[in-house]
């Protein structure tokens, strides 16, 4: 058996463990009973464990050596040879009992997060998430020694390979230059022009048969994938069984919907990972960047478009018993309703303008926060800066809307924000590629069509892996690498023109 095909075995195996990671993940975090939260706890750490003695597993050096030898490899598996690589050298880098307790301690403050946000307690939650950010810093100093990276970088290229905080900082830059001005332009534009809510109270169950109907008309597997209700929306699972969660408020349909369509983009990039590669790491997602991207492209790109709503609109007359004559169920109120710019304080539930600043105030407090000179006390205070200079909102003593708000941090991820706002300039490019490509795609997606555009997808993105960079991906199939000025433009004609 050659070294190669020893690696090959050898991942399937860590593949089926992370499996039951990712389902467990899942379980935790929908359906558990709260008081299983210390032994799964436990068991996570045991099993992630386990996952990480396998990949840092002595026999792969020399398979590794071996295997880079071959003349005989293709594409497909000189970048899985890659991929395993990377995933070897990151795991010897971090010691068994630092991998054991970042999983029992994220697990651990995830869990309290959920009751202590909803009762304000920071206090209590504070040194949680202190015993959290110690390890969180210890796994980014090693993982930057490793490879030669400042310690949030190190952090940024687990979540998207190849990112740097400098690169990032100018983009971001870039978007703090116009997006200021541009919401007070679009807010001032939007005060004149009718909108309204449509009369609740929208009943969860009802939301639930509209998203579930809509999750079909794009062309979610149900055989291989299922909606469930949580905390915070996420998806989760593995290709072959995708789990996607939103949380619903029952006087606003529209944040239920659209994170049901935002998890939908996800899962629909997860189903389209290349079958031939399941199991073996070049058959994975490529970064969080990308996958953001496809959520929002759905989201943002398709379904708050004009003619998503046209087409989604009698549907969700037909949902909730409305009547067609009602002028606040007409697509023009209801896409009105969904490109509605306001500065809020809840990044979730933000719209396409305000999104990205929410974003920017996390990656330039998470920064300072991971190198020491922000602390978790004065978190609070620094946020409620952040949250005035950028969106004109406080949260003093508001802990449950301001610092709180995310599940990311009492999870341990540091270093994921920055993937969103990156994610939805992709996601504008990738959106303009595929319009450029398919005739007529805006018809298409009025009349309730998405197989051209999911068809894209798959050929350009999904079915890749991680055959290429996302650099490389980017600009195969767009033609450019990635280009804030496309972003800016997408938002300039939706929301200006």
């Amino acid at each position: 058996m050659s070294a190669y095909v020893e690696l090959e075995d050898h991942f399937r195996q860590v593949g089926h463990l992370q499996h039951i990671a990712a389902i467990t993940g899942w379980d935790e975090a929908a359906m558990m009973p709260s008081g299983g939260g210390a032994a799964r706890a436990e068991a996570m750490a045991a099993l992630n464990t386990t996952i990480h003695r396998l990949v840092c597993d002595d026999r792969l050096q020399d398979w590794l050596a071996d295997a880079a030898a071959d003349q005989a490899l293709n594409d497909w598996q000189r970048a899985n040879l890659g991929e395993i690589q990377r995933a070897w050298s990151r795991a010897r880098a971090l010691p068994d009992d630092l991998v054991a307790r970042l999983s029992s301690v994220s697990v651990r403050c995830e869990q309290a997060w959920r009751s202590l946000r909803e009762a304000n307690e920071w206090l209590s939650m504070q040194p949680l998430l202190e015993e959290l950010l110690s390890l969180t810093r210890e796994k980014a100093q090693r993982l930057g020694d490793l490879k030669g990276l400042a310690a949030y970088d190190a952090l940024l290229d687990e979540y998207e390979p190849g990112l740097d905080s400098a690169t990032v900082s100018g983009w971001f830059n870039e978007l703090k230059s116009f997006l200021p001005d541009m919401v007070d332009k679009v807010i001032e534009k939007q005060s004149t022009r009718y909108v309204k809510m449509p009369t609740g109270p929208f009943r969860a169950e009802q939301q639930r048969t509209l998203g579930l109907k809509l999750m079909q008309t794009l062309g979610f597997d149900f055989d291989h994938g299922r909606l469930d209700v949580s905390h915070h929306p996420f998806c989760g699972g593995v290709p072959d069984d995708v789990r996607i969660t939103t949380r619903f408020n029952e006087q606003n349909f529209l944040e239920g919907l659209m994170g049901v369509l935002h998890e939908t983009g996800h899962a629909m990039y997860e189903q389209g990972l290349p079958q031939a590669w399941r199991n073996q790491p070049v058959g994975n997602a490529l970064g969080m960047a990308v996958h953001e991207s496809q959520s929002l492209l759905v989201e943002m790109q398709t379904c708050r478009s004009r003619e998503f709503l046209t087409f989604a609109a009698p549907l969700m007359r037909e949902a909730f018993g409305a009547r067609e004559q009602d002028p606040t169920w007409s697509a023009e109120n209801l896409y009105r309703l969904s490109t509605r710019v306001r500065r809020g304080l809840i990044r979730v539930d933000a719209d396409e303008l305000t999104y990205p600043l929410h974003v920017i105030l996390r990656f330039e407090l998470e920064q300072p926060l991971l190198e020491g000179s922000l602390t978790i006390a004065d978190l609070p205070e620094a946020w409620d800066a952040r949250m005035r200079a950028l969106l004109a909102r406080p949260t003093h003593d508001n802990h449950r809307d301001g610092v709180m708000q995310d599940v990311h941090w009492y999870a341990g991820l540091i270093g994921y924000f920055p993937t969103y706002t990156i994610g939805a300039m992709k996601a504008a490019q990738w959106f303009q590629s595929a319009s450029d490509a398919i005739d007529d795609l805006p018809a298409q997606i009025a009349q309730g069509n998405f197989i051209p555009l999911m068809d894209w997808l798959r050929q350009n993105i999904h079915s890749q892996g991680r055959l290429h960079s996302a650099q490389a991906l980017l600009a195969a199939a767009t033609g450019s690498p990635l280009d804030p000025g496309v972003f800016r433009r997408h938002l300039e004609h939706r929301y200006l023109s």
